[in-house]
């Protein structure tokens, strides 16, 4: 059988040593990275004309407003500061995961930005990583076409607007697709140390942690090789290995395993101590609205805009979450190796399932990239002419929907 390490793009090693295999690698993505740059590009310059307009900066709505404040405030400050809202809320800074601000701290130490600004070059350097990664899976996968076509649908994204700006969901992306394509490969020290980071990025960092595991007791199963390579690219005649017996798994595989939760156990432990409550980042997160309660909430949600005319809200929801569904099934019966069908499915539900402001879901669902496959590969079966002829389409759609969002609720 072909190694999933060997079959795809793969710029890591467990030893560290880029080499030629990552100048290649490069190479190869370099199409995929300069499509999905361009569809950046265009929304940044759909941004600015709209703004032009609208007598509103660019600049500020991209760095200088809802999370990204807050983020720039703790890369300048620290930890500590609270605001107590008339309503009783209690928004404490403690609730976004450390990794974006010290970067941004760094970052704005030995270089002339800002916080603010130190925070889009992260932003804007990850989202690069980030299309990369997801196309070294897709390619992975499916052929080098499936993850061209793969980084360009992240891309274009209704929502893609927010891999520009000073958010965490670029960084976080970055992390989790590199993390992802490393337990695909069990380059299991790099998947570990990736899931890691992720952890100390967003809570859903968990989700990486997932496939990590996920991939570990593949490994460790008979034949567990051969599950784990469920669907490789391409389908060509192979050897299948023998029936192994239980060995003990290798000291790299454990070394990962340990180390992928640390930087999410880390961060909430420090939080509890820094409360002096065990509970202390999950009440922090009730602080401000936020939770898993199962999606009761977000039902609740769609049931109240599905009861008042027009209607229309609740409908699009309903269709918008049925199609998310559909997706999730799609991947399934596409027989996704079980770590990524791990890392989109508890993305996908820890976005679905959360309560707090609705409005943010399809922000927390960038990172699910996972669910875009069923698509990219559908798209690359089409015509070359086709296929950029629909790319392109969505690409303008996604840059005009970017800064009318912006410009109105935007992401909070």
């Amino acid at each position: 059988m072909t190694d999933l390490a060997q079959a795809g793009t793969a710029p890591l090693s467990d030893d560290g040593r880029p080499g030629r295999a990552a100048r290649a690698a490069l190479r190869r993505a370099a199409p995929a990275l300069l499509a999905y740059a361009g569809t950046r590009l265009l929304g940044l310059v759909v941004l600015a004309i709209w703004g032009a307009f609208a007598d509103k900066s660019a600049h500020q709505l991209l760095s200088a407003r809802w999370d990204s404040l807050w983020y720039a405030r703790i890369a300048e400050e620290g930890y500590g500061h609270t605001v107590h809202l008339p309503d009783g809320a209690v928004h404490s800074n403690l609730a976004f995961f450390p990794l974006l601000p010290a970067l941004e701290r760094v970052i704005s130490a030995i270089a002339p930005l800002d916080a603010a600004d130190a925070g889009l070059l992260v932003s804007w350097v990850t989202s690069l990583f980030a299309a990369w990664g997801i196309f070294a899976i897709g390619d992975l996968l499916y052929g080098r076409r499936v993850g061209l076509t793969l980084a360009v649908l992240w891309g274009v994204l209704p929502v893609g607007i927010v891999q520009s700006m000073a958010y965490s969901e670029s960084l976080f992306t970055a992390l989790a697709a590199w993390g992802v394509h490393a337990a695909l490969t069990r380059r299991w020290l790099w998947a570990g140390l990736f899931a890691a980071l992720a952890g100390l990025t967003r809570p859903v960092g968990a989700a990486v942690v997932a496939a990590l595991w996920v991939a570990a007791a593949v490994e460790l199963l008979p034949e567990g090789r051969w599950r784990q390579a469920w669907r490789t690219r391409p389908p060509v005649a192979h050897h299948h290995p023998q029936r192994r017996r239980f060995a003990p798994p290798p000291l790299r595989l454990l070394a990962g395993v340990v180390l992928a939760p640390l930087g999410w156990l880390g961060y909430v432990t420090w939080v509890a101590v820094r409360t002096g409550s065990v509970t202390g980042y999950f009440d922090v997160q009730n602080g401000w609205g936020n939770g898993f309660d199962g999606g009761l909430a977000f039902a609740g949600f769609i049931g109240g805009l599905l009861i008042k005319p027009p209607f229309v809200g609740g409908l699009g929801l309903l269709l918008g979450v049925g199609a998310l569904i559909w997706l999730a099934i799609r991947c399934v019966r596409q027989r996704q190796p079980l770590p990524l069908l791990a890392y989109g499915g508890a993305v996908l539900v820890l976005a679905l399932a959360a309560k707090g402001y609705f409005g943010s879901k399809p922000r927390l669902l960038i990172p699910a990239f996972p669910l875009l496959l069923p698509i990219a590969v559908a798209l690359a079966r089409l015509r070359p002419v086709r296929t950029a002829l629909v790319l392109g389409s969505a690409g303008l759609a996604s840059a005009a929907y970017g800064a009318f969002w912006l410009h109105g609720s935007g992401p909070p």
